[in-house]
């Protein structure tokens, strides 16, 4: 485990492939991690999903918590989903459950004070705690997100303030300006500059054009050109980290040169369990986002190659174009949303019949959390405004 400050997100990669590993042997029994199963809800309600219901009875204690890997341990990337999931759903007690965990927990009680702890689980003395205080701005990001839209949708004054303060927190902490880029979301506040003044690690996958334009929407004025400055570098960090058209799980930025492959990190240039939510995200935005059109043009390979092959690729190498193994079904219900939006009407149900033939194992939860947004699109449960609002069928017009 790193410590705290010198953690890079490559580390949450290989923790999510070791649980799909673990996951098809069966998790162990935790007795410190309290993996109870959720209640399930007493009735029904406006915007229930089932799928979403089936999902707590896994994964989300009774106290909020997601439990993430086969170490019964928490990231707040899971915590971030989940509030996501319940809003979507109209689920109002699990989202308060998730939301309180998630602040008495990952933000020593008050989200309005630090950005939430990217880890937590079993420290080495046998207690249960934060296990790496850096904080993962996709997570943040998704975060604010929801409180913002929650607050919007249930009329719940509290959770607007909250995503705001949380948005302003991400612009002050976890953003740099890098020269010839902009004002640039870094993947965290600490452990991403690698070479002072010179070279950067960023993650594409992080950048969720959507939220990140929902979160610009409401920050106050005067912080409005740091806002467009950073949505103008998260569209070139998309396209630009991928010429041949496949995202990289981590690329470099150098000063002077522009975007280079990570061949220093663990993943090689490679685009694999990140870079899969590259093709979730930009399937997702408005067609009246003006980052659309640019991003279908500069990811269409990738529609193309999964077109060809029938099958998500596992991994594909960014600066070959090269693939690596078959991704489940999780990788292909992440694909669902944009090759509806590429028009790629075939290749589209050959991917939704593999979803359907290559269902998650019952503890893989990341291959869930891809399925809940994938199938949750195809199934009409939300949609983006092009002004980064919500869109979900119970609630108001946007």
């Amino acid at each position: 485990m790193r410590k705290t400050g010198a953690r890079s997100h490559p580390s949450r990669r290989v923790l999510l492939q070791h649980t799909l590993l673990l996951s098809a042997l069966g998790w162990p029994a935790l007795a410190g991690a309290n993996p109870k199963p959720n209640p399930k809800p007493s009735a029904q309600r406006a915007g229930a999903w089932a799928d979403w219901d089936t999902f707590a009875q896994r994964f989300l204690q009774p106290d909020g918590r997601v439990l993430a890997n086969a170490q019964g341990q928490t990231h707040s990337e899971a915590q971030s989903y989940a509030l996501m999931f319940a809003l979507i759903a109209n689920d109002r007690p699990r989202f308060k459950s998730i939301l309180r965990w998630t602040e008495d927990n990952l933000c020593a009680g008050d989200v309005t004070t630090r950005l939430p702890a990217w880890l937590w689980g079993q420290q080495d003395g046998g207690q249960w705690g934060v296990l790496d205080s850096n904080a993962a701005s996709d997570a943040d990001v998704w975060i604010a997100y929801a409180l913002i839209e929650a607050g919007r949708l249930w009329n719940v004054r509290r959770y607007r303030a909250l995503g705001r303060s949380l948005a302003q927190r991400i612009l002050a902490e976890e953003t740099a300006d890098l020269p010839g880029l902009g004002h640039t979301l870094l993947p965290g506040p600490v452990g991403f500059v690698v070479e002072a003044g010179q070279r950067w690690r960023l993650n594409p996958s992080y950048l969720p054009l959507q939220a990140l334009r929902r979160l610009a929407a409401v920050a106050p004025a005067q912080t409005a050109a740091q806002w467009q400055s950073l949505l103008h570098s998260s569209q070139r960090v998309l396209i630009e980290s991928a010429p041949r058209g496949f995202a990289p799980d981590w690329v470099l930025y150098a000063a002077g040169q522009g975007f280079v492959p990570d061949h220093q990190g663990e993943q090689q240039a490679l685009g694999a369990y990140n870079a899969i939510r590259v093709y979730l995200w930009a399937g997702m935005l408005a067609p009246q986002d003006p980052a659309h059109a640019p991003l279908l043009q500069a990811l269409a390979p990738m529609v193309e190659r999964v077109a060809a092959l029938g099958y998500p690729p596992e991994m594909v190498d960014s600066v070959t174009g090269v693939v690596q193994g078959a991704g489940g079904g999780g990788f292909a219900a992440a694909l669902l949303p944009l090759l509806q939006a590429a028009q790629a009407t075939q290749a589209l149900a050959v991917q939704q019949q593999y979803v359907a033939d290559h269902p998650p194992q019952p503890d893989a939860y990341y291959g869930g959390c891809l399925m809940l947004w994938g199938q949750g699109w195809m199934q009409g449960r939300y949609r983006f405004a092009a002004d980064g609002q919500l869109l979900v069928p119970w609630g108001d017009p946007a």
